[in-house]
């Protein structure tokens, strides 16, 4: 039961976290892009395994499920280990996803530009993990404080 309040809780920071990329690079062209370095890696990895990858908004659909599916499993371990201190564990887990967004592509290959092309990319892509890690934790505190 407590791994369902933890998936619960971490699908639904993975759910904030997407709905807040999704909507704001409608709004705003310094908007962090991370689906494109998503959809880069995607593309890479099934080449080298020797598939062809998906096109156009299919593969666009296949890394939106993909960071969704991802997302929820990274956050749903902030529940891992209790009650106590969740918020703190939710902030320092959606912190070092952030700054994992914009550190980690270029060393792995990947373009970086959709989420280091500015100040302002950098900071909104660290904040949104933020906000996704701390969706999560009171996402799951609520669970489990009403069972």
């Amino acid at each position: 039961m407590e791994a369902i309040k933890n998936l619960t809780g971490g699908f639904l920071g993975a759910l904030a976290l997407s709905l807040l990329h999704e909507t704001y690079r409608k709004i705003d062209s310094d908007a962090p892009r991370v689906a494109l370095v998503g959809e880069e890696a995607l593309s890479k990895s099934l080449e080298s395994a020797g598939v062809s990858p998906p096109t156009g908004n299919d593969l666009y659909l296949a890394t939106l499920a993909g960071d969704v599916f991802s997302n929820t499993l990274y956050y749903s371990l902030i529940g891992a280990s209790g009650n106590k201190r969740i918020l703190y564990r939710g902030a320092a887990y959606g912190l070092a996803a952030g700054i994992g967004a914009v550190a980690l592509p270029k060393p792995m290959g990947l373009n970086d530009a959709p989420v280091t092309r500015s100040t302002k990319t950098r900071i909104l892509t660290v904040a949104w993990y933020l906000v996704g890690g701390l969706a999560a934790a009171t996402a799951i505190k609520q669970l489990k404080k009403a069972s």
